[in-house]
């Protein structure tokens, strides 16, 4: 499945250093929903005023890979599972159409918002470098925990994403699909008729999200590290997302 339909072409086009000046969000709240294909026409003809899409060299979709680091017993997939009230995941992600890759910590703060912190990474994806290392000690020292040891390629996810962005800067819906995990050397793919959408604002419920709950869709516990360990390896106890993770992947 794809959304690249002519809904999307009909959109403003921006750069990424618009989107970024628009609503780059950081920090912020997000929200995610699992969509079919017959609720993306919809939603894309509610943005069609006042929604921009990201367009890079006439692309509008693009691939990424992230892989994950985590501790050989799977520490932040543990504290993510237990919905531990402080956690983070740590991650480098590679912008597979623009040869960049940028090593993220995402925090998990007040109230549930989140805060990523992101710089370019100065080497292969899930590489921890000397540079790499110095960033995640001075982030995860702000935060008030322990960098873990050891660090190692847990997962891999690989997507591709368009991103949506409204003009008033409030918000930004990202579509996902074609997702797949690989966790040691199980792979698995979500179901191609399906889209995950992430809803990211500084606000409450946006009119994005009202659409889709008049549509009777409604938000849930989704990450996709969560997704690539659990789906892959029942052992590693991924009930909560057990409804989600059936919904989304055949077998």
């Amino acid at each position: 499945m794809t959304v690249q339909t002519e809904a999307v072409a009909e959109l403003r086009p921006l750069s990424l250093a618009e989107v970024n000046s628009l609503a780059s969000l950081t920090l912020r709240a997000c929200r995610k929903y699992v969509v079919g294909a017959e609720i993306l026409p919809v939603l894309l003809e509610h943005m069609a005023h006042d929604f921009g899409v990201l367009c890079e060299g006439g692309r509008t979709e693009f691939r990424y890979s992230s892989a994950y680091l985590d501790t050989p017993d799977l520490l932040t997939y543990r504290q993510h599972r237990q919905q531990r009230r402080r956690r983070y995941k740590i991650r480098t992600r590679s912008y597979l159409d623009s040869d960049l890759t940028m090593l993220e910590v995402k925090l998990r703060g007040a109230r549930g918002i989140t805060d990523k912190r992101r710089v370019p990474h100065d080497g292969e994806p899930g590489e921890l470098t000397p540079a790499a290392t110095a960033f995640l000690h001075e982030v995860l020292d702000e935060y008030g925990a322990a960098p873990p040891q050891p660090l190692r390629v847990s997962a891999v996810t690989d997507y591709r994403r368009t991103t949506l962005v409204a003009l008033a800067g409030d918000e930004r819906v990202t579509c996902d699909t074609g997702l797949v995990c690989r966790h040691g050397e199980r792979t698995a793919a979500m179901r191609d008729d399906l889209v995950l959408l992430e809803v990211k604002t500084r606000t409450a419920t946006t009119r994005t999200e009202r659409l889709l709950h008049r549509h009777g869709v409604r938000p849930v516990s989704f990450s996709k590290y969560a997704a690539a360990v659990a789906v892959t390896d029942p052992r590693m106890g991924g009930n909560r997302w057990k409804r989600v993770l059936r919904r989304c992947f055949d077998g």
